[in-house]
């Protein structure tokens, strides 16, 4: 393994050549270049270290794809720990990284101190760690064994997450294509008979058969009224049974999400049905147009919930006009009252108003869009007025 360093019984092994001549040929085409900001911060805070408990940003920091490892990022360095099922694992996905296996009698909390120890630590000297996503146990656990003060942090390596880097755009953008390809296809078999749950299965193996890892979340199909639930659940009820149906569906590729939503009409297209739909469709627009650099979130949510309150139906949209993409499929930056975020180039978020009447059903068109340096790009250019029959 060229240019890693395993920790053996804590006792740090280098292979292969000199790790940083390694780092300056290659460090380019490995995420775990990301560590710097962290190791910054580190050294501005003043802390030992800081561990990085999130699946998914130990994924982003360094590109391992396992779980039950975290990253404990310290001044100079960073090292994985991680379990004997992982190590094979770590050294194909991020050979620069250098990475501990814990025994069989120690946690990876115990790891992090016998790490810090070895490198000679203050224990007066705190440690940062996630605080959203530690419970009440895991706090306690961590604090018997690390035995120093512990500083929760909240959101450090998603803040830097919001910007999106070009190979992440372009996961997202294949994710994106997945997901309308696998659509498409479903919607040309789709017949009067077929249920939620059906159209559901066959949309989320489609997307797998085109090259998706998975659904980016379970999809999401209600027919008619169930479509008034904006998180409705795919049941027994057939396309038959309504004039239209709504679709909300993703896909995960390279770990990345795609987000979208459409509705179908598969009856009557009705005077009421026309004018929501229309109402939805400008107030999506409209909130597109306005996506550029320097723009608060908040003011892009403004934009559209002020068209639909103006248009009659404001007290039947109150959720977020849209959320951050990337590794999750919820992540910030977000269009919503609450988040005053300054919109920059490399931001993915989706814009998804709706309308959700009880009784009626619900109308919602979401669609992916880049904050580029000019503007804002939408990633995704399926059709929007779907009607089948």
């Amino acid at each position: 393994m060229s240019g890693a360093g395993a920790i053996v019984d804590f006792k740090i092994v280098y292979n292969g050549e000199n790790r940083e001549n390694w780092m300056e040929k290659e460090m380019a085409e490995y995420p775990v270049s990301r560590c710097q900001k962290i190791r910054n911060l580190v050294k501005k805070e003043g802390w030992a270290g800081m561990l990085v408990t999130d699946p998914r940003n130990v994924r982003w920091l360094t590109g391992f794809t396992g779980g039950e490892s975290y990253l404990l990022v310290l001044p100079q360095r960073e090292i994985l720990l991680s379990d004997f099922r992982y190590a094979l694992q770590i050294e194909r996905e991020c050979p620069p990284l250098e990475y501990a296996i814990r025994s069989g009698s120690i946690g990876l909390a115990g790891l992090a101190k016998a790490i810090l120890e070895q490198e000679n630590t203050d224990p007066q000297v705190p440690l940062g760690m996630e605080g959203e996503h530690v419970t009440l146990t895991m706090a306690e656990v961590f604090q018997q064994n690390l035995e120093r003060e512990l500083v929760p942090t909240r959101g450090v390596v998603e803040k830097y997450r919001e910007i999106k880097d070009k190979e992440e755009i372009t996961s997202i953008r294949k994710a994106a294509q997945i997901a309308q390809n696998a659509f498409r296809a479903v919607v040309a078999m789709l017949t009067p008979e077929k249920t939620e749950k059906q159209i559901a299965d066959e949309l989320e193996n489609a997307m797998r058969q085109l090259g998706a890892e998975k659904a980016s979340f379970p999809s999401i199909v209600a027919v008619g009224a169930n479509a008034a639930l904006c998180h409705a659940v795919p049941g027994q009820t057939r396309v038959e049974e309504a004039d239209f149906l709504l679709i909300d569906w993703g896909a995960q590729y390279r770990g990345y999400a795609s987000d979208l939503t459409r509705v179908i009409v598969t009856g009557r297209k009705t005077v009421r049905f026309q004018k929501i739909f229309q109402v939805v469709r400008e107030a999506q627009q409209k909130a597109i147009e306005a996506i550029r650099p320097g723009v608060p979130c908040d003011e892009i949510d403004r934009i559209a919930r002020d068209f639909i309150a103006q248009s009659g139906y404001g007290k039947y949209f109150d959720h977020g006009l849209g959320h951050g993409l990337g590794l999750n499929i919820h992540e910030a930056p977000s269009f919503s009252p609450r988040c005053n975020t300054i919109l920059r180039p490399g931001m993915v978020l989706t814009v998804e108003p709706g309308v959700y009447i009880k009784g009626w059903g619900g109308i919602r068109i979401e669609d992916d869009v880049l904050v580029t340096s000019r503007g804002c790009e939408v990633l995704t250019d399926l059709e929007k007025d779907w009607k089948i029959w």
